[in-house]
């Protein structure tokens, strides 16, 4: 039911300016919650879904509220208004706290006044208590230009039954002209002005003001009280709010307080005008709650630094190091001459100390054991937080508090996690190293095949000295009997090969270690956009979506 009632709220407001402002609220209040103000947020969206609901029924009809303290003539004014005795005044004034609603013309009020709340038994058409034939009369053209006017006389505000104000405070934001009643004796309440007037002020546009029982003040000094009251609502902001002298039992002003409503309705402006007037008080209110701040980007120097700390305390200059010298250590003992190869096996490889993977052999290697990597010092500790605060600071700068809390939080959430996944990081990220380079490969064969000729030339040389005939028998190549040759030439290239390969070895190993530097450098990047970046880059996405909706919302 829910999804039908949504799809129909989009078919009525998609590709109306009017459904745009309410869609653009609707998300601004979705990115704003939980992080600011929770009443403002549910507000903000309780008003995006009525102004829906209210674009959905007629809008052949506008809602006019009548509303005022006890004896302020209300009721009176709502019987002058329509030339029907609905509604009972004074003692006779009914207890209930339901509105008395009355329609002029125009059928298909009914979904409406249930959307307003208003019993059957509190309804009257207007039309169907008159005859058509007066049509023709003054009174009958009063009533075609109030043709589609929803009249409702709403209870006492100051009633001291709550049901009665609580009443009053739901018809008044369903309303799409107010009509406010004042009595001569409290027109300066404090009553009215602090809780409706004042707090209504952006909807100036869709409010008028009746000084009800003017007859009772002499005519001396009534336009000095018109004056006042105009005094006292231009305090409360009210300004472009009209201000009518009536008196509903003797009939004066009346017709001009009708003529007034029927020329607002006529426009056919007042729906539109309170809807607006609404969602911008509501989008002003998550301006003021959130901020007024650009919307900001995360600095990529802020980031490098926070990366920067995470790789140390990490402990990748460590691993880094480890691989130089474990690629020096490994292809050093495949390169060197074989018969000091030994040497180098008394040697631990530094990754293996460090429980590191070596690549698809890592697993073998390791047993499956964390990183023995040296434990996070307090000062690498220390640094990170001081690094995602700055972060975090620079993030938030010139957002409203509340934002600026949101994206500190967002940046902390996830610290304890760290730790442990950042040694997850060092332990699956292959460093490359588990494979010889092939020229080391091709180096080693060479190597071997060295060491062969050397003995070869080595045993051969010996069985001629051992008969005395090296230097008749053995053949001569350059002035050297061969068997000589081979052994010294195997031995000499052997090690001169060795010699060489140390550079190619150290270049090697540089090569390797940036290498790794760089996939190290990329986990941390990982793991640091998981657990800050990531959340801080969200909170400023979301302050950026609400500022951009609100700005929807209040644009001219």
């Amino acid at each position: 039911m829910t999804s039908l009632l949504e799809g129909a709220r989009k078919l009525v407001t998609r590709g109306t300016e009017l459904g745009a402002r309410i869609d653009a609220l609707e998300a601004a209040a979705s990115a704003a919650r939980g992080r600011v103000d929770g009443a403002v947020v549910d507000e903000a969206e309780t008003i995006a879904s009525r102004a829906a609901g209210r674009l959905r029924l007629s809008a052949d009809h506008t809602v006019v509220a009548i509303a005022g303290a006890t004896g302020s003539g209300k009721s009176s004014t709502f019987n002058a208004l329509t030339g029907l005795e609905l509604s009972s005044t004074g003692v006779r004034r009914p207890t209930t706290s339901w509105a008395t609603a009355c329609v002029w013309g125009k059928a298909g009020a009914e979904e409406l006044l249930d959307w307003l709340g208003i019993p059957a038994r509190h309804r009257t058409m207007r039309d169907s208590l008159l005859d058509s034939s007066r049509d023709s009369t003054p009174a009958g053209r009063a009533d075609r230009e109030l043709d589609g006017v929803v009249l409702m006389d709403l209870p006492d505000h100051d009633s001291t039954e709550v049901s009665h104000h609580l009443e009053v405070d739901r018809l008044v934001v369903l309303a799409d002209l107010l009509v406010w009643v004042l009595d001569p004796q409290k027109y300066a309440d404090a009553a009215i002005h602090d809780r409706y007037l004042a707090p209504l002020a952006s909807h100036a546009g869709v409010m008028v003001v009746v000084l009800n029982h003017i007859d009772t003040v002499p005519e001396d000094r009534r336009q000095a009280m018109v004056d006042d009251v105009r005094r006292l609502l231009d305090l409360d902001g009210l300004a472009s709010v009209p201000v009518f002298a009536v008196s509903a039992r003797a009939g004066i002003g009346v017709d001009d307080l009708r003529a007034e409503i029927a020329s607002r309705v006529a426009a056919k402006k007042l729906t539109r005008q309170r809807i607006e007037a609404d969602l911008r008080a509501a989008a002003g209110a998550l301006d003021e709650a959130g901020g007024t701040g650009d919307p900001r980007q995360l600095s990529s120097a802020r980031v490098d630094q926070l990366e920067e700390a995470f790789a140390d305390a990490a402990g990748v200059p460590v691993v880094v190091d480890a691989v130089e010298r474990s690629t020096r250590l490994r292809a050093g003992r495949a390169t060197t001459w074989p018969v000091v190869s030994w040497v180098s096996r008394l040697k631990s490889d530094p990754l293996k100390k460090l429980h590191l993977d070596l690549g698809s052999s890592g697993e073998a290697l390791s047993g499956g054991r964390r990183p023995r990597l040296p434990e996070t010092t307090p000062v690498q500790r220390a640094r990170i937080d001081t690094e995602v605060r700055a972060l975090a600071d620079d993030a938030s700068a010139g957002l409203g508090p509340s934002w600026v809390a949101a994206v500190r939080r967002a940046s902390t959430s996830r610290l304890t996690e760290v730790g442990d996944r950042l040694d997850r990081a060092m332990a699956s990220t292959d460093l490359g190293v588990d494979q010889l380079p092939v020229w080391a490969g091709l180096v080693r064969v060479l190597q071997w095949a060295l060491i062969l000729v050397a003995l070869a030339g080595g045993v051969w040389t010996a069985l001629l000295v051992v008969g005395g005939n090296l230097a008749d028998e053995a053949p001569q190549v350059a002035g050297m009997p061969l068997p000589l040759l081979m052994l010294v030439g195997g031995v000499a290239l052997g090690v001169l090969l060795a010699l060489v390969c140390r550079v190619l070895v150290a270049g090697t190993a540089r090569t390797r270690a940036a290498a790794a530097e760089r996939r190290l450098r990329g986990a941390v990047h990982d793991v640091a956009a998981e657990l800050v970046v990531a959340p801080v880059a969200a909170e400023l996405a979301a302050y950026a979506t609400v500022r951009s909706n609100v700005a929807t919302v209040l644009k001219e």
